[in-house]
């Protein structure tokens, strides 16, 4: 009796293992399938972000189109994030002085009230298009805001609004979205790099291509160019330019010596935005009083130099 009993205990125990061996294999081939985002993955294996689907953009052979992986996603996301806000949540909308617009998110994004003079390009629109498109809920009152125009007309209008309810929801949505931000950005260079190209004249061409291609084939590289382009635009419009010279990224990469991928590349076009920002506030109106901006932006376009991801 007691030898029939020791066996129904050890076959039970057999059955037991294996049944809890293929619960945990099971476990595991299904965590296997999901992102586990506390571990980065590995950066030699870039992946190429959803591209605006109405982007028609033909990009020559010979010219490098953007790839980030998650980890440089994520890294650039909190990069641009501490450039733009300090990392600080109540920056991620702000009024500047002297300006006629407000800046929202890790961009700051302009977004002009109705009847405005819309002289820099208003970006937040087109970031509100996105985010709905990546599935992000947008608010009833700021898709009809969306429409008409930023909400605050003046800047102490702004300012008296600060514990609304709408505006802390903004900033609620702008701090959850920073990756789709970073994301948005890079629609962006997707899109006006082969216009740049286009558009610049003959002779600076090859030379525009090449610091281009210098910068996207180097590690780190892709960072300075986000951000720039994202800060001081591209430099097609007219209306961006002081005395006939643009401070934007066609102009940074005008600016550089021809360089080779590597180090150098970062360090020269961290030098040449610096160079192309000193000129605009060297050509800009006196009352505008835009050398109060140098430091922050000198220390901004400093930290091009450093590759960020290693």
């Amino acid at each position: 009796m007691s030898k029939q009993f020791f066996l129904i205990i050890i076959l039970y125990c057999l059955l037991l293992a294996g049944c809890t061996g293929r619960s945990v294999s099971n476990i595991a081939a299904s965590s296997s399938s999901e992102k586990d985002y506390s571990v980065l993955p590995d950066t030699k294996q870039p992946v190429v972000y959803p591209i605006d689907s109405k982007q028609s953009v033909v990009y020559p052979v010979d010219v490098k189109q953007p790839k980030l992986s998650e980890r440089e996603l994520m890294l650039i996301s909190q990069r641009i994030y501490f450039n733009e806000t300090s990392a600080r949540r109540k920056n991620l909308i702000i009024w500047n002085e002297n300006e006629k617009f407000v800046s929202l998110g890790i961009g700051h994004f302009i977004w002009y009230p109705e009847g405005v003079n819309k002289r820099f390009d208003e970006t937040f629109p087109r970031l509100l298009d996105y985010l709905q498109k990546n599935q992000v809920r947008i608010p009833f009152w700021l898709q009809s805001a969306r429409e008409r125009g930023a909400p605050w007309k003046t800047k102490p209008a702004f300012l008296a609004s600060q514990y609304d309810p709408e505006l802390r929801e903004l900033r609620r949505i702008l701090q959850s979205t920073k990756e789709l931000q970073t994301l948005f950005f890079l629609n962006r260079i997707h899109q006006s790099i082969p216009e740049i190209l286009s558009k610049v004249s003959a002779s600076q061409r090859e030379k525009v291509k090449n610091n281009y291609n210098a910068l996207a084939n180097t590690k780190g590289g892709w960072y300075p160019l986000i951000d720039y382009i994202n800060f001081k635009g591209t430099g097609l419009k007219v209306t961006e330019h002081y005395q006939n010279q643009g401070w934007g990224m066609l102009h940074v990469l005008q600016e550089m010596p021809r360089v080779e991928v590597g180090t150098v590349a970062l360090n020269e076009f961290s030098q040449a935005a610096l160079r192309v920002l000193q000129r605009r506030i060297n050509n800009s109106p006196k009352e505008n009083n835009e050398d109060r901006w140098l430091a922050g932006w000198t220390k901004r376009v400093n930290s091009y130099k450093d590759p960020l991801v290693n």
